[in-house]
């Protein structure tokens, strides 16, 4: 199968089956739209079909810290509508959303009542009892953190309140972070599948069965059924994965990500989506080892700026975006009048895409003759690599925690083709510069008129370094006054 299945910054996904299509959701934590939708009629090749959340007031991100919002939807289709479960992590809490249709639009979300944590999932048995099953971390200000492992209620989907108190399940095998249980009704058995060993290298799934979707269920006795950790796999962290029947058999997709550095350290895409085959044996799937596809080919991206931005593009904590405009056949942003710095602030005028490729290069053409403005790549608003054109000067700079370092060069006028780009380090040998996934550049100008205003290590925004559920993005901010923005251009490669 070809991996990743969906390249960048796309975590927890969950697929379901609907007739021919298969339809895959996944987390988007504090950026908006919310929770994107993927389509495929294979269950390998995915196309961004829409989002659910697209909608003031589906979400409460305004409020989220970085790292809350959207954790781990769940999608499923049932007696002829799609039905998706998710938690606005210190936001909304668990929701309920559906549709007719998985390309939306979606309802505004049903908040859900006495099943209070995170990953639920959503199964019906055959008298259409529903069953949500979920992981018991709390977020309350006065429980937060406190785990209560993997819990279960039966649920009315359309008020969204529990009808029984909460039962626990089986919660693996003892290791920390029992979450993302799914329930499969196959061959006769109720299947309880989850994640365990915590997000990071120690990440795993586990697999449990029994005659009934409240349990009791018995583990594998080979738990786990998948895991990289301790393996020098291109792919690591992999975990937090769903099942879905093909006409060709079972496909497994999970997290993962792909760690660069000698010692596989740093992972600047954060968690993607990756994929591969289930075969079953004595009752219990088996997971089929699975590659990097080698040999794809890069794309090339261009977006001009005189129609809407395609779904692709996110703002942060913002579901209006009342402070762009396309005017003239360019994006103009409005920088806000006060507030922290451009790309500190909480909710900047900022609007990204995605890094996909290990090899990456961003470009666009900025008027500064209305305001100052740039081009970002993002993990949050305490970690980021920027580079500026202002009145004078084009800016590079880098903000890591408390830490900022700007670098400045004269501007050759207040109309610049600016760029930021991620490659390889150069290597020379055994030294600190192998230890790195990658080096951003910043830069302005092109051919033999490219200027570089300052290199940085990228292992700095990492998930590994930032410690964020989300990975890079990159785009153009507002910084000062109405900058305008006249193209944009995404390059990438794994090659």
């Amino acid at each position: 199968m070809l991996n990743p299945a969906v390249p960048g910054f796309h975590p927890d996904p969950s697929v379901v089956r609907v007739g021919d299509d298969y339809w895959l959701a996944c987390s988007t934590f504090e950026y908006f739209p919310g929770i994107p939708v993927f389509h495929s009629t294979d269950a390998e090749h995915w196309e961004l079909a829409g989002h659910v959340a697209t909608r003031p007031g589906q979400l409460a991100l305004e409020r989220v810290p970085t790292g809350g919002g959207v954790w781990a939807p769940t999608i499923r289709h049932h007696d002829g509508r799609f039905w998706l479960v998710v938690a606005d992590a210190m936001g909304r809490g668990p929701l309920v959303f559906s549709a007719d249709d998985a390309r939306g639009p979606w309802s505004d979300g049903t908040p859900m009542v006495g099943v209070d944590g995170i990953d639920h999932d959503l199964a019906w048995d055959d008298d259409g009892t529903c069953y949500v099953t979920y992981s018991g971390l709390l977020l309350t200000p006065e429980e937060f953190g406190v785990h209560r492992g993997i819990l279960q209620a039966r649920v009315d989907l359309a008020t969204g309140r529990a009808l029984e108190e909460r039962r626990s399940l089986w919660s693996g095998t003892g290791l920390k972070f029992p979450e993302s249980p799914h329930l499969y009704h196959v061959d006769g058995r109720w299947y309880l599948m989850i994640a365990e060993g915590g997000t990071e290298r120690g990440h795993s799934v586990s697999i449990a069965r029994g005659g009934s979707p409240a349990g009791p269920f018995e583990g594998h006795p080979h738990n786990p059924i998948h895991s990289h950790r301790s393996t020098s796999h291109a792919v690591q962290n992999s975990g937090h994965a769903d099942l879905v029947r093909t006409d060709d058999g079972w496909v497994m997709v999970m997290l993962g990500t792909r760690p660069g550095g000698a010692s596989q350290m740093f992972a600047p895409m954060g968690r993607e989506t990756f994929a591969t085959r289930v075969t079953w044996a004595d009752g219990w799937p088996v997971v089929e080892p699975f590659e990097l596809t080698p040999g794809r080919s890069g794309v090339v991206v261009e977006t001009s700026f005189d129609a809407p931005l395609g779904p692709e593009w996110l703002a942060v904590r913002d579901a209006e975006r009342a402070w762009a405009a396309h005017e003239g056949g360019a994006l103009v942003l409005t920088a806000a009048d006060d507030g922290p710095v451009a790309m500190d602030a909480p909710v900047p005028r900022f609007l990204g895409r995605r890094q996909q490729h290990t090899r990456a290069r961003f470009t666009t053409v900025v008027d500064a003759a209305g305001g100052s403005g740039g081009l970002s790549v993002r993990y949050d608003e305490r970690h980021h690599y920027d580079v500026e054109v202002g009145p004078e000067a084009v800016v590079a700079r880098v903000r890591l925690d408390q830490l900022e370092h700007t670098w400045s060069v004269p501007a050759p006028g207040t109309f610049v083709e600016i760029w930021l780009e991620a490659v390889p380090p150069t290597l020379s040998g055994f030294g600190l510069d192998m230890l790195t996934c990658d080096v951003i550049r910043m830069g302005f100008g092109s051919g033999a008129d490219e200027v570089v205003v300052a290199e940085m290590d990228g292992r700095y925004l990492t998930s590994e370094v930032t410690s964020s559920f989300t990975g890079r993005v990159a785009g153009v901010y507002a910084a000062s006054g109405r900058p305008a923005f006249r193209s944009f251009r995404y390059e990438g490669s794994d090659a």
